[in-house]
């Protein structure tokens, strides 16, 4: 049985904590795009003619490259450096930083192979 958008947005939000705020948008090919929004994180953006506006911190993957579990481990490199408070009982996707990191370490090596 496949999971609904919302049911997948409730899952993802539960993981992520309090400090996000989860949304699943439709990627152009009709994939889930995952966005996670952080409560207490702004970042500055750059507008029009040269001014600047705040915006919460967010992490945007769509689903080509499995997007839930990129945009849960942007989150997770977030809690881990912004909220180091954070624990894995307020937010239980914490208990898989090991993994991230090994993702991540993972992914560095292939593009260092591929010449980037």
């Amino acid at each position: 049985m496949v999971a609904s958008k919302s049911a997948r947005e409730r899952k993802a939000a539960v993981e992520a904590g309090p400090l996000a705020t989860v949304k699943i948008d439709l990627d152009a090919q009709g994939g889930f795009a995952y966005k996670i929004s952080c409560t207490a994180c702004t970042t500055t953006v750059a507008g029009k003619e040269k001014t600047r506006s705040q915006r919460p911190w967010s992490a945007y993957r769509p689903g080509a490259d499995n997007g839930y579990l990129a945009a849960m481990d942007r989150w997770v490199f977030h809690l881990h450096e912004q909220h180091a408070d954070t624990d894995a009982t307020e937010a239980p996707c914490l208990a898989y930083l090991a993994e991230a990191q090994q993702r991540l370490h993972e992914r560095r090596l292939e593009q260092e192979a591929r010449g980037r």
